[in-house]
């Protein structure tokens, strides 16, 4: 879709002209951003010319930078053990090959949506967002918790999520996927990935949720944000997450077994 209101473009050489003049807005991947109607936007500034690596390993962390799209990321060298399972998250967007080529871990994070996989996977693995923040300095935050609920993250006017830091102990991690929607292609009504003992549900839940795998049952009776969308209701929702779920805890413990 061309953006009729958008009058500039900008190609960051630095972090200093990352700071957005009104009516800005970042430009990663643009898949969402080029698919509807901004009408407040007239600028756009395209992260991608900073030039992050894609992946790669930084103070014993795996970096994945927020401009790193579905496709760079699933054919990385790095992921080890973990190739299956982020193949798996890309795999539930449903994309096209063109899509994945262009869509950005950092702006599936960013954008919010309960189906979001790339929140979904980042989540998993107990991945810390690296976020730049508008005076020079840094801020880190759980995945998890950067994710608020739907279209709702943390993320202050003039910050920017530089990276995704994953813990080296993930890519040996054992881990199990499920995923259910309500026709073979479409849109995800609940995620349920298991990495180590950590269960996170997403899709079905209005933001990440974290659970124990050890206390699963204690876990699922406390979530209290079922999401309700023309993709499933709550308590259909919540019903097939507790058995995916189930699942997953099941085939991490035959693994670790």
């Amino acid at each position: 879709m061309d953006l009729h209101t958008v009058r500039s473009f900008r190609r960051p050489a630095d972090r200093d002209e990352l700071r957005l003049a009104p009516g800005e807005t970042l430009l990663a991947g643009g898949t969402w951003l080029f698919s509807e109607p901004q009408p407040g936007t007239s600028g756009l500034v395209d992260l991608t010319a900073l030039g992050w690596p894609p992946v790669e390993v930084v103070g014993g962390t795996l970096r994945i930078a927020a401009t790193c799209t579905v496709a760079e990321l699933v054919s990385s060298p790095l992921l080890g053990r973990l190739a299956p399972l982020v193949r798996a998250a890309a795999d539930a967007f449903l994309m096209s090959f063109k899509i994945q080529h262009a869509a950005t871990v950092g702006g599936n994070i960013a954008l919010a949506l309960p189906a979001g996989a790339m929140t979904s996977l980042a989540a998993a693995l107990d991945g810390t967002a690296v976020v730049w923040t508008p005076g020079g300095g840094e801020r880190r935050e759980p995945v998890a918790e950067l994710v608020r609920g739907v279209r709702d993250t943390s993320l202050a006017p003039g910050e920017v999520l530089r990276a995704v830091d994953v813990p080296l102990d993930a890519l040996a991690a054992p881990t199990a996927f499920r995923r259910i929607a309500l026709t073979p292609h479409g849109r995800s009504s609940a995620v349920v990935i298991g990495v180590g003992d950590r269960v996170t549900v997403t899709a079905a839940t209005t933001r990440p949720v974290v659970l124990a795998a050890g206390r699963l049952e204690e876990g699922l009776a406390a979530v209290d944000c079922w999401y309700d969308d023309p993709h499933g209701a709550p308590d259909w929702r919540a019903s097939v997450t507790a058995t995916l779920a189930r699942q997953v805890v099941a085939e991490l413990r035959g693994a670790a077994a």
